[in-house]
């Protein structure tokens, strides 16, 4: 692997930069196999959705698979108390409020670890005209109106939009009315703001992404080098064990699956929370009546659209829920020691007719056949990637796209679910 000095690599591709365990540490980038075409930084937010296809997807999300290594270090986070001292941790959060994203947003909002840099609002459970007054809503709420809130993608990449309206109500807090807000969204786009956060900061901000991954994606193909000042993402999307809108799909990676592919393929390291553990965060009529009880704003809001949220569900036949799927991406950002993780390589189906916007963690321990744990590291090593078998017609003749296993992402696979409400409730009510 040939390694050079930053200032070294060629302009025109995508920088990949690897961190080690500490920010002081040295960085290098790798002249990465996906090549994308220079552009202008300057005129990010005049471009087109036409430009914007033409130029990241057909490079990034149907191309062939970067070769990078993903940092090893605890879940690519915020290794919260050797770090929590030196002051708030700069974070961004992009969101399409719905009714778990509003309450992680409250929560990220009560969080003192936490300097929140921007709320950025796309397309998702809502359209855009509901989720960006909705984010607005929630800053008002938490009294927190210093936090500029930007306006995001209206669509996905190349797909129509499809919304979960069916589950988050047809305002997307589940049925729960608020007033309207009085504060505005600012002029910057999502992606450009995004953008210049990430610049002003460099190596320092985490992207709390708990919808779709446009805004992201957008960002990222701005600015081929914004991927390696990135200190790490942290996802609310996809699944190892079957998704929810589909058999094979998780909702936010299956409504952009071309922007999450461009996501995991960008080399920023990335902690996915997806439904192999959200599932197990199904909110409780108690959690509601402490909510309900609690003596502050927050308190109260919360309570309001998670008892709406509820009894939702009901009206549905559902015989629990609705899972705190986007809390709990937050919350393992706040305190990642309730979960526990491992590595993948991931990727995302975007060319299959039913499954579009599965997940795939590939790993040499995955499977009934376990080896010895000295056995473990030769097999990574000797691990390619396979994908489907060539057709008659393509000019491949390999099913292999990656000769061998290298993780890009750490993956939640199990979740203390009591601690992590005794976190969420306990911050929402002012109890903790």
């Amino acid at each position: 692997m040939e390694r050079r000095n930053e200032r070294s690599c060629a302009p025109r591709v995508l920088i990949l930069v690897f961190r080690a365990r500490h920010r002081q540490s040295a960085r290098y980038c790798l002249k990465a196999e996906l090549k994308v075409k220079i552009m202008d930084t300057k005129v990010s937010s005049r471009w087109t959705r036409r430009n914007f296809v033409a130029s990241a997807t057909t490079t990034l999300a149907f191309s062939g698979f970067a070769n990078y290594s993903f940092a090893t270090q605890e879940p690519a986070m915020n290794q919260r108390h050797s770090e929590a001292g030196n002051g708030p941790l700069h974070v961004i959060v992009d969101t399409d409020p719905g009714v778990d994203d509003a309450l992680a947003l409250l929560l990220a909002m009560r969080s003192p670890e936490l300097k929140i840099e921007a709320i950025t609002a796309v397309a998702g459970n809502v359209p855009l005209e509901l989720t960006l007054p909705n984010a607005l809503r929630m800053v008002e709420i938490a009294g927190r109106t210093e936090i500029p809130v930007a306006a995001g993608a209206q669509a996905p990449l190349v797909r129509r939009l499809v919304t979960a309206a069916y589950a988050h109500g047809e305002n997307g807090l589940g049925g729960a009315v608020f007033p309207e807000p009085k504060i505005k969204a600012v002029a910057e786009p999502a992606a450009e703001l995004i953008r210049n956060i990430v610049r002003k900061y460099p190596g320092e901000v985490t992207l709390l992404t708990i919808g779709p991954l446009t805004n992201v994606a957008a960002a990222l193909n701005s600015d081929p080098e914004l991927a390696g000042i990135m200190r790490s993402l942290v996802m609310m999307g996809g699944s190892l064990s079957g998704g929810n809108i589909t058999p094979a799909a998780e909702f936010n990676v299956y409504v952009d699956p071309e922007a999450a592919r461009i996501v995991f393929q960008s080399g920023i390291p990335v902690t996915m929370v997806g439904l192999d553990v959200t599932r197990k965060t199904s909110l409780t009529d108690e959690h509601v009546r402490v909510l309900e009880a609690g003596q502050n704003a927050v308190s109260q809001a919360a309570g309001k659209i998670a008892r709406n949220a509820i009894q939702h569900n009901r009206e549905q036949g559902f015989l629990v829920g609705p899972n705190m799927h986007d809390s709990l991406a937050v919350a393992a950002f706040l305190d990642p020691s309730f979960l526990k993780w491992k590595e993948y390589y991931v990727d995302v189906e975007t060319a299959g007719e039913l499954t579009a916007g599965e997940t795939l963690g590939y790993s040499p321990s995955a499977g009934d056949l376990r080896r010895r744990p000295e056995m473990e590291k030769q097999a990574a090593l000797n691990m390619p990637i396979r994908g489907s078998a060539p057709t008659l017609a393509s000019t491949r003749t390999s099913p292999v796209v990656r000769d061998k296993f290298v993780p890009n992402a750490k993956v939640a696979v199990d979740v203390d679910s009591s601690r992590f409400f005794e976190l969420l409730i306990g911050r929402l009510s002012g109890n903790k």
